[in-house]
């Protein structure tokens, strides 16, 4: 579900969904691992900055299948409707993509392009992807839902909550941890970013929609990625200054 990573068939059913949110940020580990992979590949073969930072945009999207582009591409266009909340809604459930969700993924992506080729700190990068996972997962547990129905409530009704809570906010602390040994100002500058980052999701959500939904997850994903980039660049910036 979280990936196009193949994986053995299984029979769909509430058992084997209980703690399927808590198996998130492993697919961001993936994601982060191949980061590294191609960052190690790029130094040996000396690839250029551009292709490099156009594969690092991309893993992410071949990885997943580009499921939560699609729920942010959808969130843009409600977003963009200025409507009431029950008429965006129903835009996040068109399958059809508007004008505005191609400008906020060209916008998205030329960002992140652009990030890319400038960072070095491409370990707080990776623990970042699993981070990002962690902070989705929690929120799907957590906060108010906008719809009694849809994929996202297939993972959070059956869902032990106050185990995929624990494990979460382990996972979190656990990231939060590592980047901040793998670079302290970069660390400490993603923790903030993505703390806000949760709250300003959480008002916007319940503002816009009444709650959470897949594609508002989705774009959640795709927002906290990119602050992240942008939160490594800032720093590493600011620290050559000093």
């Amino acid at each position: 579900m979280y990936s196009r990573i193949p994986m053995p068939k299984v029979e769909w059913k509430e058992e084997n969904r209980r703690y399927s949110l808590c198996f998130f940020p492993f697919i961001g580990a993936v994601i982060g691992g191949f980061l590294i992979l191609w960052q190690w590949v790029c130094g040996i073969m000396n690839i250029g900055v551009l292709v490099n930072a156009v594969v690092s945009v991309l893993i992410p999207v071949f990885v997943t299948g580009g499921i939560h582009i699609d729920g942010f591409c959808d969130m843009t266009d409600a977003l963009a409707s200025c409507a009431e909340k029950s008429k965006k809604l129903e835009i996040m459930s068109d399958p059809h993509i508007g004008s505005f969700a191609v400008i906020g993924l060209c916008s998205v992506f030329l960002l992140q392009l652009a990030l890319f080729c400038e960072v070095t700190g491409y370990y707080v990068v990776a623990i970042g992807y699993i981070l990002s996972r962690t902070l989705s997962g929690l929120a799907a547990v957590t906060l108010r839902s906008a719809k009694s129905d849809g994929a996202l409530q297939n993972f959070v009704k059956p869902a032990y909550r106050k185990i995929t809570i624990v494990f979460l906010v382990v996972i979190a602390v656990l990231c939060a941890g590592g980047m901040v040994i793998a670079d302290l100002f970069a660390g400490i500058a993603i923790c903030a970013v993505c703390a806000l980052g949760f709250i300003i999701y959480r008002a916007v959500a319940y503002k816009n929609f009444g709650g959470i939904t897949g594609d508002t997850e989705g774009w959640f994903l795709q927002v906290t990625e990119t602050a992240i980039l942008a939160a490594v660049f800032i720093t590493e910036k600011v620290v050559m200054l000093l």
